[in-house]
């Protein structure tokens, strides 16, 4: 039984992991920030194949929002996994 319980929960947790990914526009200073369910690999793929075709950067998030950039004027991709805010004053 305990290894029925422990499965779901594990895959209910990988599903509600979120990904932040900031986007650098080369001549503007602000940056482009997105919050997708996809794997910090999955992005990163995503990246380099837009890149190395000379197209266009595009993810979709979880709202349906849809974020476009030419390759052309992406000047950095950050890809970090969103952690959870802790509270209180402990050390850990």
């Amino acid at each position: 039984m305990s290894t029925k319980k422990s499965a779901p929960s594990t895959s209910a947790s990988t599903s509600s992991s979120k990904v932040e990914v900031r986007i650098g526009i080369t001549d503007s200073p602000r940056e482009l920030t997105i919050e997708l369910s996809n794997t910090a690999d999955e992005i990163e793929a995503t990246v380099e194949r837009a890149l190395h075709e000379g197209s266009h950067v595009a993810f979709t998030d979880e709202r349906g929002r849809r974020l476009i950039v030419p390759a052309a004027k992406v000047g950095f991709v950050e890809v970090s996994a969103r952690s959870e805010r802790k509270v209180g004053f402990g050390t850990n």
